[in-house]
């Protein structure tokens, strides 16, 4: 009776509050548009030879990415449920709730050091246009004294506190509106961003770089690499999608939408590139520096331009939109789960797991630089969660979903809309292309294939 009684609750919130078909689009490319490409996407793009690097990430995002976004849409809305329920009720057999369980675990363990970054993000924003992050020129000291000490810890706080007050207001309510607002103001931000970074003296140089492709620098390490992020640039197999899905109207299609959101992705790749590249090159600064480009190398080139530090606090709010509305599509997913299986509402849901994630992910913080003995193995505790859910729990998770909805699902062809033509082009990629190519990059991030 109480698992009826709490699955008669989510379905009621899921009838009465549901996204717009515009609503639901930027929230979930609100969810696909965050650190990893303005952060990740560049760095890699750079020690992997730059636009022929960026034409293979594109192809990839298309014979794996897409069919797995869709596959993950059409199951959310066919179950109705939290990612926990949805492959049950889909699937018919009560052994797949532990892939769902997956789902709802890896957000979990993943913003509680996800949010951390966020954190840093609002601190530089706040110290760029306050003046103090451009008052200092050792950008190297300044990072390592912020993370060796306990403001992390506030940043973090006050990030989870925004990311809660957003889900707490629900999802046509909260989630949507907060997209709809911060999503055209991604925009504007990043195309602003990207005058004045192609506009530098000597930027021509980063332009071509990026969009002049040198296939002679591609290796099979970057096909790998290029798969792996083309999957979780998406937000694929952590259960976001999923469950935006249970909250899509039946009336929208879900092909379109996979489309817009794949395409919503790319776009803000190719801009963060032409933001990152001109400015790296006309500053002299290598851009396969990996994570310490963004807060130790780009301070140092903002610094350099005129009016940078407006520049630099208008990078660094582009870098904290990106966190937190990926942060927020985090969240929803623990928070549908527990308003399910416990009944809770939605406000206690979401004060209940900020609380656990800050106390999760306070080691995480600390162990970059307060407390380095929370490090094993050569890896701080930070990068051990990191790589557990990244490297591993991700890319079994979206391994499931390709075998579930490929092989056992009967009701796909209903449920996601296709046209027979497409529908048999789709299934053929669950089948036979998507679960080869999640499982190599499952054996690549994980370390067990190496070049």
């Amino acid at each position: 009776m109480s698992a009826q009684r709490n699955n008669s609750i989510s379905n009621s919130e899921r009838k009465k509050d549901r996204f717009s078909s515009t609503g639901f689009i930027l929230a979930a490319i609100g969810s696909s548009v965050g650190l990893g490409n303005m952060w990740k996407f560049p760095y890699i793009t750079g020690e992997n030879g730059g636009a022929a690097f960026f034409l293979l990430f594109i192809v990839c995002l298309v014979i794996i990415g897409l069919p797995v976004l869709l596959a993950e849409l059409a199951i959310g809305r066919s179950g109705r449920g939290s990612a926990a329920t949805a492959f049950v009720r889909v699937g018919g057999k009560r052994g797949w709730k532990s892939l769902g369980i997956l789902q709802v675990l890896a957000p979990f363990l993943i913003l509680s050091f996800y949010i951390i970054v966020a954190g840093w993000t609002l601190h530089y924003a706040v110290s760029a246009f306050s003046g103090n992050l451009f008052s200092n020129p050792d950008f190297e000291g300044q990072f390592a004294h912020f993370v060796s000490g306990y403001m992390p810890l506030f940043w973090q706080f006050v990030a989870l506190l925004i990311t809660g007050g957003v889900v707490i207001l629900g999802i046509s309510g909260g989630i949507e509106k907060f997209n709809k607002i911060l999503i055209p103001s991604l925009v504007v931000l990043l195309i602003v961003l990207m005058i004045r970074a192609v506009t530098l003296p000597g930027a021509e140089a980063g332009v071509s770089f990026f969009l002049q492709p040198d296939f002679s620098q591609l290796t099979a390490e970057s096909a790998l690499v290029a798969l792996g992020h083309a999957f979780f640039s998406l937000s694929l197999g952590m259960g976001i999608l999923l469950t935006y899905g249970s909250y899509v109207r039946k009336e929208q299609s879900l092909g379109s939408a996979t489309l817009a959101i794949g395409a919503g992705d790319l776009i803000y790749a190719f801009i963060a590139g032409l933001i990152i590249f001109p400015t790296t090159f006309s500053f002299g600064i290598a851009p396969d520096q990996g994570p310490s480009l963004v807060f130790i190398a780009l301070p140092a080139a903002f610094s350099a331009m005129p009016l940078g530090s407006f520049f630099g606090g208008l990078f660094f709010i582009l870098l904290a939109i990106a966190a937190l509305t990926s942060a927020v599509s985090l969240l929803e997913v623990p928070v549908s789960y527990t308003m399910e299986r416990f009944g809770w509402s939605r406000s206690r849901s979401v004060w209940i797991l900020i609380g656990l994630i800050f106390l999760i992910g306070a080691p995480s913080a600390l162990s970059l630089g307060m407390v380095p003995e929370l490090s094993f193995g050569g890896k701080a505790f930070f990068d051990w969660v990191d790589f557990i859910t990244s490297n591993i729990m991700l890319p079994v998770g979206g391994l499931a979903i390709t075998i579930f909805a490929g092989y056992f699902w009967k009701g796909a062809a209903e449920s996601t809309g296709l046209r027979a033509g497409w529908f048999r082009v789709w299934l053929f990629m669950l089948r036979y292309i998507a679960p080869i190519l999640v499982f190599l990059v499952l054996l690549h991030t994980s370390g067990i294939i190496k070049f």
